[in-house]
């Protein structure tokens, strides 16, 4: 693709039927190079919840045998909804909220949704970096702060599980507490009783916050030009910090072990629901499904790019890193295992107790802990740095393409963003008090849970496979990408996805049970309700939006219904092959032959 070089856009062919003249063109852009698409996506797909969520929940889930529900997920759900959405932008070539508008008006409202959420994770999930920097820095330093007894936030029942006179017996570790624990809760959190105990601002962790704001901000200022840019890094030193944890991990004594704990496959436990559901959520949270990030980062690919293959094979090195991360995972808490005596599941965790807890105090106890530390938290750092930039890149697409003769002037778009940093920064402080490691379990449990995002891939399925017509995107794909892809993808989004999006969701009612900190408090009646409150108030944009369409249109209810349903006319092949629609607005089945480099049809 050619690059303009005074603005540093693309000039890029594309089919009959796309109306953008070639200054809105330019002014929106393209990527670079296909490389930047291929990193950018995988820094948003790629997180610590690869590290520190799949690794546990093979191992807990029966391990090996995990993988046979894991990999039914991926295939019937994880690809083919990966799929649909990175498609879905290329060929409307619009953001998260705008591609709906083009291609089914009627369910508009899945962006706003999808984007009210993106809003509230990423006031939350920033956190976790600023407890990264906060490690990081604390990692500099001649003794490792967390692998001892005797420091200031240090209480009597303190535990110094290395001193070679301590007994490692049940009866000696009741009522104690370890270090690296007591770091945790009393160092970095500090945290309080409650929820209804919020505490004072832990400055040094809101400086870890701005900082990261700030960084996060210059990744996406320039829009996909900087964001592209920074995805050459952020995307690819965590696997170099992987490899070297992983390489670390296996050449350490007892890892073996930790290995087979990880892996032992227990054939009974395929016969949990439970299992089943840990896969299919694993599979949405990890792929990003859902969210729109897909969609924008897919729309600023070129018209005939292979989208197909290029899903295909991020979807393939997503799931090989959450294994991949299991064994450095495990490795090095076999080795803890074998210094220390005491079983696996006493060490076993997930989410921020892997990260901040179980794996501080593993590297306090290998030779060089500073280094090993610095590496750690520089991973855990970049993987989420570049998930949160993607998602600001995301909400700033949609809001561009909505508003684009307003935010395409000056430097409208990088004060915007710039807002939009701040306001979501001043937001965040809440959550760096002593009290908002309470409020930001809440947050991820209802907001940013498995339900909603449930509940959005089920409806962008919907919308799909029967209002637009999964034959009829299907087609238009073909004509993207030069021949079609397996007829699997076309069914899975028709009925095998919605099926098992409704079933999962209907299970996780059924197993809804009240939220818990560290398993011991319950949140209260009111802040439940809180939680699930938000949680509406992003899924209620879809009906809403249904009904405010239905109530300003035009004509009867039934026109003004297949009206909505009905794609724009600007939308490529929609005047290219008129004869091919049928009356249910589907397209027929006709076999497609592969496209020339011109976009004809070849003989």
């Amino acid at each position: 693709m050619a690059m303009n070089g005074k603005k540093g856009t693309c000039a890029t062919p594309v089919p009959k039927g796309y109306t953008q003249t070639p200054n809105e063109l330019e002014e929106r852009g393209y990527w670079g190079t296909k490389a930047e698409f291929i990193l950018t996506v995988m820094g948003a797909i790629i997180g610590p919840g690869n590290v520190w969520r799949f690794p546990y929940l093979c191992y807990r889930n029966g391990g090996g045998v995990f993988f046979i529900p894991y990999l039914l997920f991926m295939v019937t759900c994880g690809i083919p909804l990966f799929f649909l959405e990175t498609a879905l932008g290329q060929y409307t070539n619009q953001g998260g909220i705008t591609c709906w508008r083009k291609i089914c008006p009627l369910f508009q409202g899945m962006g706003y949704a999808s984007h009210l959420i993106i809003t509230f994770s990423a006031t939350s999930y920033i956190v976790i970096m600023a407890w990264a920097f906060f490690y990081l820095f604390s990692s500099f330093s001649a003794d490792l702060p967390w692998a001892t007894c005797g420091h200031y936030w240090n209480t009597d029942s303190c535990l110094d599980v290395s001193q070679p006179n301590v007994s490692l017996g049940v009866s000696s570790r009741l009522n104690t507490t370890l270090p690296v624990v007591e770091f945790w809760q009393h160092r970095v959190l500090k945290i309080s009783g409650s929820i209804e105990e919020v505490g004072s601002l832990r400055w040094e962790l809101a400086l870890c916050l701005i900082l990261t704001w700030v960084i996060c901000y210059f990744c996406v200022w320039k829009g996909i030009k900087s964001t592209g840019k920074a995805a050459y890094f952020t995307a690819t030193f965590p696997y170099a910090m992987l490899l070297v944890l992983l390489i670390r991990g296996v050449t350490l004594p007892g890892a073996m072990d930790g290995i087979i704990y990880y892996l032992y496959p227990d054939i009974s436990r395929l016969s949990d629901p439970q299992v089943w559901m840990d896969a299919g959520t694993q599979i949405f949270f990890s792929y990003a499904i859902g969210l729109g990030f897909l969609t924008s980062l897919g729309s600023y690919n070129k018209y005939n790019n292979d989208c197909y293959r290029d899903c295909f094979y991020l979807c393939l090195l997503n799931s090989a890193t959450s294994i991949v991360s299991g064994f450095a995972i495990f490795s090095v808490l076999g080795f803890m295992t074998y210094e220390q005596g005491v079983d696996i599941s006493e060490v076993a965790e997930s989410g921020p107790g892997l990260a901040f807890i179980v794996y501080p105090r593993a590297v306090a106890m290998m030779p060089m802990p500073q280094v090993w530390s610095v590496c750690f938290f520089i991973m855990i750092i970049l993987l989420g740095l570049d998930s949160q930039f993607v998602g600001l890149e995301c909400l700033m697409t949609s809001l561009v393409d909505l508003f684009p003769t307003y935010l395409r002037k000056g430097f409208r778009r990088e004060l915007l963003l710039l807002v939009i940093c701040s306001t979501s920064c001043l937001l965040g402080l809440s959550l760096v008090t002593e009290g908002g490691m309470y409020l930001l379990q809440l947050l991820d449990h209802h907001v940013c849970s498995g339900t909603t995002l449930l509940l959005l891939s089920l409806s962008q399925s919907v919308s799909i496979g029967w209002v637009y017509g999964s034959d009829r995107f299907y087609n238009n794909i073909a004509d993207m990408i030069g021949y079609r892809p397996f007829p699997l993808m076309k069914y899975c989004w028709t009925y095998i996805t919605p099926f098992i999006c409704f079933g999962t969701f209907i299970f996780s009612i059924v197993k809804y049970s009240p939220l818990k900190f560290s398993n011991t408090y319950v949140y209260p009646l009111w802040a439940n309700i809180l939680g699930w409150f938000i949680a509406t108030v992003s899924l209620s944009l879809i009906p809403l939006f249904v009904l405010y369409k239905l109530k300003h249109g035009e004509g009867t209810l039934q026109q003004r219904l297949l009206l909505l349903c009905q794609p724009v006319d600007d939308l490529p092949m929609q005047n290219k092959h008129p004869s091919a629609l049928g009356t249910n607005g589907t397209t027929s089945l006709t076999e497609l032959k592969p496209l020339s480099h011109s976009g004809e049809v070849t003989q």
